[in-house]
Order: C-alpha cells, then sequence, then structure tokens
C-alpha cells in the first residue's frame, strides 16, 4: 500500500489561497490551481470533492475560530453572574476586542476569503449568519440585565440585528483594505468609544444593596 505524498498539501492549499484571492471562488480555476502548486487533477480530487470542497479547506480553520468566539458568548450561564459582572459585560474594551482583530489579521487571507470571495460555496452567507448569532448572543445579555433591571431602554431583535451588522462592518472593513496593524489598534480603541453599549441599552449601575445580597 503507497503513502500518500503529504508534500503536496501545502503547496496545494497555498496556490488554491491565492487563486481564490485573486478570482474570486466562481472564477477560480481548479486547472490554474494544479498547474500553479505542480499536482496533477487527479491529486487534488484523492483529497477533495471537488473546487468547493478545497475552498472550505482553506478557510475552515477562520471560520471554526470565529464561532468559538462568539458561541462562548452566547452559552455563558448568567446564573453564575452577579449584577456587577452583567453590568461590567456591556462595558468595551480594548482588552476584550483586541483578540478578535489579532485572530482575523492573523489570518487576514483566508478571512477575506471567508467573507468577500465565498459566493458560491457554503460560506457565502457566513457574515450574515456570524452576525445572527451575535445578535442573538447580544439579546441574551440584554434580557438578563433587563430581568435584574439594570437595562431601562427597550431595544428590539430587529434593532440589534442591525447595530450588530455596523459592529461588525467596523470590524471586517480595516482588514479588507489592508489596514496596517498599528492602525488597527487605534480603530479598536475608536471602535469600543464608538459602539456605546451602556447607552444604547441604558445601562444603570446595580444598587448597593443588590451587591451586598449577591455577597452574602
Amino acid at each position: 500500500m503507497s503513502t500518500p505524498d503529504k508534500s503536496i498539501d501545502p503547496r496545494l492549499l497555498a496556490s488554491a489561497e491565492t487563486e481564490f484571492l485573486k478570482q474570486g471562488f466562481l472564477k477560480a480555476e481548479l486547472k490554474t490551481i494544479c498547474e500553479n502548486a505542480d499536482i496533477t487533477t487527479g491529486a487534488v480530487y484523492k483529497r477533495y470533492k471537488g473546487k468547493e470542497d478545497l475552498f472550505c479547506a482553506v478557510v475552515d480553520d477562520i471560520a471554526g475560530a470565529l464561532n468559538d468566539f462568539v458561541n462562548k458568548r452566547s452559552t455563558i450561564d448568567f446564573a453564575s453572574l452577579s449584577d456587577d459582572e452583567v453590568y461590567n459585560s456591556w462595558i468595551m474594551t480594548y482588552e476584550y476586542m483586541i483578540p478578535i482583530f489579532r485572530l482575523i489579521c492573523d489570518e487576514r487571507s483566508k478571512f477575506i476569503l471567508l467573507i468577500d470571495r465565498a459566493a458560491g460555496t457554503r460560506y457565502e452567507n457566513f457574515s450574515h449568519e456570524f452576525v445572527t448569532k451575535m445578535s442573538y448572543a447580544y439579546e441574551r445579555f440584554y434580557e438578563e440585565a433587563r430581568k435584574r433591571g439594570l437595562a431601562e431602554a427597550e431595544v428590539t431583535r430587529e434593532e440589534f440585528h442591525v447595530l450588530i451588522s455596523s459592529f461588525w462592518t467596523c470590524i471586517c472593513e480595516p482588514v479588507i483594505h489592508d489596514m496596517p496593524w498599528k492602525q488597527i489598534e487605534e480603530h479598536c480603541r475608536i471602535v469600543c468609544r464608538f459602539f456605546n453599549w451602556k447607552k444604547v441599552i441604558m445601562l444603570k449601575k446595580p444598587d448597593k444593596k443588590s451587591r451586598k445580597a449577591m455577597k452574602k
């Protein structure tokens, strides 16, 4: 039984990434990918079902990392949080936001493929689906804040979706337009100031009686 040539995989994925970035998924040619990787089309089909499967292999990791980021916020156990912790969760900080910028900048090319070149693949609606997941997470925190009497504003599901769509655009655009890291760091600080969620939901600080009750 012959051993598969593993040396093919890195150059195939690198060639695919380059071609998909240049042409987008729909216009990219599998023939060109193979020629630039110096492999046969048959070698591709031994590894992947076709062009879409190859595209997904390039972006699966960054898509998974982003989904993990939002899923952790969506599945939080509110019973374990104090009122102060719920309150503080609405304060946008550089320390909280910079990891997501670092994540997508470290995988800039793959991120651009995922959100801007994926038409025709199962990832073509990734941004919309991601915003929907993020909106759901924010809604859960909002409902918890309302239940505890910390949020005074009434914000609809539709409004959250619009706001989160804008928030996601503010994260994506600097990366798409190749903003250097130093500038992105400053952009992160600006985003944190711009999206004042405390004002959006009219968040008020927990009263001292509530805090003392939580400690007992």
